[in-house]
């Protein structure tokens, strides 16, 4: 059983949240909080498999409590519901690590596949959401783009990490070790300058889109 923990500073949607995931299969609210100081103590005693957390909020908002749960529990993901119009809160949550970020007008079949999802490692980003950051199209590099540093190999890991797939998907796909897709993952970070592995697969949205 998938346990979830709701943060939400509106009771009314909490509640909603609550019993769109408890129709579905094989997950569970385990607590709701209404922000992210009454979050992490929720995360403390219930241990939930996921943190479900709307972006804005009084207090500790949404990308304060990713970078909390980052340093204090780093192995429970934190899914961010968001806005249209969220761009800077979305922005901030992206270099604290959030693990996934959907529309608040997502289906509740969308929003249980991202729950399941994000706890199998995948990374989870609605396309709204991901043009949201990524911004307009931008002229191309006068020189070689960011991209133009990787080794093959490395570009194709590149592709699969901005498909949001785990490195045991990249692993099957391209027939290698899992260990050897997590070292050209951490050459990617590095060679990128990339805070996180959800801001690496924006970044190589971006650039992918632009060269």
């Amino acid at each position: 059983m998938i346990g979830v923990l709701i943060v939400d500073d509106q009771q009314l949607l909490r509640r909603g949240l609550r019993m769109l995931l408890e129709l579905q299969d094989g997950i569970d609210v385990v607590a709701e909080a209404a922000d992210g100081a009454e979050a992490l103590a929720m995360i403390d005693k219930y241990r939930p498999s996921v943190v479900l957390t709307d972006a804005r909020m009084p207090g500790m908002d949404g990308p304060a409590l990713v970078a909390a749960c980052a340093e204090r529990h780093p192995g429970t993901p934190v899914l961010v519901l968001t806005t249209f119009d969220d761009e800077p809160v979305v922005t901030a949550a992206v270099a604290a690590g959030a693990a996934g970020f959907l529309l608040k007008d997502t289906s509740p079949e969308r929003l249980a596949e991202a729950v399941r999802g994000v706890l199998r490692g995948e990374l989870i980003i609605d396309p709204r959401v991901a043009r949201l950051v990524v911004g307009p199209r931008s002229p191309g590099p006068d020189g070689p783009g960011p991209l133009a540093r990787l080794t093959p190999t490395e570009r194709v890991v590149a592709g699969h990490v901005a498909e949001g797939a785990t490195n045991q998907a990249i692993a099957e796909r391209m027939v290698l070790s899992e260990g050897t897709v997590k070292n050209h993952v951490s050459s990617l970070l590095r060679k990128l300058d990339q805070p996180n592995r959800t801001a690496l697969a924006l970044a190589l949205l971006k650039w992918q889109r632009d060269s």
